[in-house]
């Protein structure tokens, strides 16, 4: 995972939205992350390998006694954004909602930083993945408004699009076949500040290799969140692998 950081009001900086690396040199988001953004607000660089906010290096004592720490993490400044061309930002749907982020300088992968796996395919690319259960992340604000500094994940059931079509339908939402719904049960959701997240599925169709790959982006949800009988609405990226592909560069 990604943290973007913004450059706010001339001096100030800050994180409020998330992203996956996806290769050497690209963070996949949500557009509404890089684009329609407030006048004073620039994304400028993206952290990697974090995971509590709070220390550097992040640490870990095991049963012996015997500290164990993660390699620091690093931030990487932003060459480009490029959110869709088709977005359009709305409080109640937005829409095409995904973007891409070029990093300054290629990225050396450790055992703490890690590209995900695109959904490449044409059965992932297809699915809708109704009746799947995919995972959530990140250090985004609950209910109570309290940022986390500790990456946290939670398991979410896919709920399927019609059902989710429906329940939008009362806050006048048009949920369409680019999106996923997920979630729905109290306490457990993605929340306020984890826009541009993942969605993360699990491949396991080879049953020699499982691999994680990122079936969806946090897009938009019902407010405040974890509320129960109301998911999370996730942009899905198998709908716009070939977006993504085409506007990569080496």
């Amino acid at each position: 995972m990604a943290l973007i950081e913004y450059e706010k009001d001339g001096n100030s900086v800050g994180y409020s939205c998330f992203g996956s690396l996806i290769n050497n040199r690209y963070v996949l988001t949500a557009a509404q992350c890089i684009g329609g953004l407030p006048i004073n607000w620039k994304p400028s660089r993206v952290r990697l390998g974090e995971w509590n906010a709070s220390t550097d290096p992040d640490c870990e004592v095991d049963t012996r006694g015997i500290k164990n720490c993660a390699d620091p993490y690093i931030d990487v400044t932003i060459e480009k954004v490029i959110p869709h061309e088709k977005f359009v930002y709305s409080f109640s749907r937005p829409e095409n909602d995904i973007g891409l982020i070029r990093l300054s300088r290629n990225v050396d992968y450790t055992d703490y930083i890690r590209p995900i796996c695109l959904p490449l395919k044409d059965i992932l690319k297809e699915s809708a993945f109704e009746g799947h259960k995919m995972y959530i992340s990140g250090w985004g604000i609950p209910a109570h408004g309290i940022r986390r500094n500790v990456k946290r994940k939670a398991e979410v059931p896919v709920v399927p699009l019609n059902e989710c079509k429906r329940i939008y339908s009362q806050k006048r939402a048009d949920i369409g076949t680019s999106e996923i719904c997920a979630g729905g049960q109290k306490g457990i959701d993605s929340c306020r500040g984890d826009a541009g997240g993942p969605l993360i599925g699990l491949d396991s169709s080879n049953k020699q290799r499982f691999y994680n790959f990122i079936a969806g982006i946090v897009s938009f949800g019902a407010s405040p969140c974890g509320q129960q009988g109301w998911p999370s609405v996730y942009t899905r990226v198998g709908y716009y692998v070939d977006w993504i592909q085409q506007n990569i560069e080496p």
